[in-house]
């Protein structure tokens, strides 16, 4: 006699006419997920697949948890679904308030209460080999029996196996030809791999080998000198000097001598000839940091270097031929600036050939965790401290916070929280007080702003509309009560993508 219930067998039934539907196979995994939730009570669910080069299991499919725009991985052995798939055994929390190897990277359950779930997590097996890992957790008071509990779902996990291992090829194969169709690829210290990351590496892939002026974008504390030096260091030029400048920090006085050089006696206290930044970074790359910080004077120099490689030396009447790639990088709004006559116009068309945008690290995603996980490492080993991780709850306030001041400003809370951590672990209290309160300021302001909150509201709406369309817009558009075409306008206006509610519905 079969060990499971009437519902328990429906389910099977249900999913296993499912996959042998024609269709996308990650259309038949997201249905299956759906049937785990409507029939047998699961909260939220996930299928992650295993990379079989690089051991890698990544999040691919997901019910009751928002993954877009994420790349969330486990390593073998790491966390729970690490485990799991390490050691092709099933694992079963019954207080998941009580389990330290539960990492919620994507941040579902971080106000949940725990305690009040079950966690299950079960491997899936295609041809001997682990192929993912599915995972769901289930309310605490609806679990009589963790064993059964586990059985249910490896039998899931089995009906999916073949369709978890093509989906899996199809990923793989989607890859390789992103790469093969992509340039090569490059060496970087660029920490990342959330989407506006890869984007940005994409475009230094691109414009590396190219002799092409580049003028990086982005607010203070991003990491625009790391895209300057990754350029150089995959160009032609890797060999020749990087030579970095920082416009804001030189005065008015200094900034034509130090970037063109002078002669002996060209103005007080010259007692020797000197040779320019530029000069120095022949046949390299030339750094120009917060370029919009340069006199009108200086400007004029820099784009007679850009238009005809070549330079005068303060108090000399020669000409100083260079061979030097340019790549720049500012804070401020350029175009601004020229429309209100502070920036030369000819200097920014000839700088903007081929802009990158660094993104503030609020938009980045889980790369606040990778970023977190490196500066720990980093800092517990030069100040000689045994600091190994961050606690779930530290973690959380890193999440949530706003970071006006990027990667620079979460680099500095990490060393301070390694100085103050006594033990192995990072703590919420070890955290600034900033990450820990919003201001009074910052919270007048937000209630202030009308139109933000209207528009949030807006496209709450909306995202509700189409989950309960499953991604359908014409019948998002009937639940609202307008037209397809408003729906249309706002979707794009709101940057969503309906595909991400197809074939999915909220419990």
């Amino acid at each position: 006699m079969s060990r499971f219930n009437y519902e328990e067998l429906a389910a099977l039934h249900k999913i296993a006419r499912i996959l042998t539907q024609a269709g996308e196979l990650r259309d038949h995994l997201e249905k299956t997920m759906d049937e785990l939730s409507k029939r047998l009570g699961m909260e939220r669910g996930m299928i992650s697949i295993l990379d079989q080069n690089t051991q890698d299991a990544w999040l691919e499919v997901a019910r009751g948890v928002d993954i877009e725009g994420l790349d969330i991985r486990y390593k073998l052995g790491e966390g729970i679904t690490g485990k799991v798939a390490q050691t092709g055994r099933p694992m079963a929390i019954a207080n998941l308030g009580k389990e330290n190897l539960f990492l919620d990277r994507t941040g579902a359950r971080k106000n949940l209460d725990r305690s009040q779930l079950a966690f299950l997590c079960v491997p899936i097996i295609y041809d001997g080999k682990v192929a993912g890992v599915l995972s769901a957790d289930k309310l605490t008071r609806k679990v009589t029996d963790l064993e059964e509990e586990v059985a249910i779902l490896s039998a899931v996990a089995e009906l999916i196996g073949k369709a978890v291992h093509g989906l899996g090829l199809e990923e793989e194969n989607r890859r390789l030809r992103k790469m093969l169709s992509n340039t090569r690829a490059i060496s970087t210290d660029i920490i990342g791999n959330s989407k506006p990351m890869l984007d940005v590496l994409s475009l230094i892939s691109q414009v590396a080998d190219s002799g092409t002026t580049v003028l990086v974008n982005g607010e203070t504390g991003t990491g625009k000198e790391l895209v300057a030096r990754a350029i150089h260091t995959n160009s032609p030029r890797k060999g020749g000097p990087f030579i970095q400048v920082n416009c804001a920090a030189m005065p008015d006085t200094l900034v034509e001598s130090e970037l063109f050089g002078h002669e002996k006696g060209a103005f007080t206290g010259a007692i020797q000839r000197r040779r320019g930044l530029f000069e120095e970074a022949h046949g390299g790359t030339i750094f120009l940091d917060e370029i919009g910080e340069l006199s009108q004077t200086a400007q004029a120099k820099v784009l007679r270097v850009l238009q005809e490689k070549q330079l005068q030396p303060v108090g000399s009447s020669r000409t100083v031929t260079v061979n030097v790639r340019i790549i720049a990088a500012t804070n401020r709004n350029l175009e601004q600036d020229v429309a209100g006559g502070r920036f030369r116009a000819d200097l920014f068309y000839r700088l903007n050939v081929f802009p990158i945008f660094m993104p503030p690290l609020r938009e980045r995603g889980s790369d606040i965790i990778l970023l977190t996980d490196h500066f720990i490492l980093k800092y517990a080993k030069m100040l000689g401290k045994r600091v190994k991780r961050i606690s779930t709850p530290a973690l959380d306030m890193l999440l949530a916070y706003h970071w006006p001041g990027n990667v620079r400003e979460l680099e500095n809370c990490i060393e301070r929280a390694v100085i103050l951590a006594p033990g192995d672990s990072i703590e919420s209290v070890h955290l600034p007080p900033s990450l820990q309160m919003k201001s009074k300021e910052a919270a007048r302001k937000e209630r202030g702003k009308l139109e933000t909150l209207v528009n949030a509201y807006e496209r709450s709406l909306i995202i509700d509309a189409l989950k309960d369309a499953r991604g359908n817009q014409t019948r998002a558009a009937k639940l609202l009560a307008t037209t397809k075409r408003i729906i249309q306008y706002k979707i794009t206006k709101y940057d969503i993508d309906p595909k991400r509610f197809k074939a999915k519905r909220i419990a």
